[in-house]
């Protein structure tokens, strides 16, 4: 089984965040800037190195000004039928 990190249901999460962010018109270093933390976060997170869990998720939706059901709705759409934990 592999990693959950390297799913393809975590790129899906990382591709609508990553869509999010730039449909803000935010780069990562504004994101990493609204969440006090370095753009080398964000571009971990982008690059599928770390996942976020549920309250980052939250936060980081919020930051780039996105409603967080709505975005996490959107992402649910598009997973995998069969989600590897």
């Amino acid at each position: 089984m592999p990693k959950s990190i390297f799913t393809d249901a975590n790129q899906v999460v990382v591709d609508a965040l990553v869509s999010a962010r730039k449909a803000a018109g935010l780069r990562q270093e504004d994101l990493a800037s609204k969440l006090g933390k370095n753009q080398s976060l964000i571009s971990r997170i982008e690059s599928g190195q770390r996942r976020l869990d549920v309250v980052e998720f939250y936060a980081v939706a919020t930051a780039i000004g996105a409603d967080p059901v709505e975005l996490y709705g959107s992402i649910v759409k598009c997973l995998p039928q069969k989600v590897e934990i």
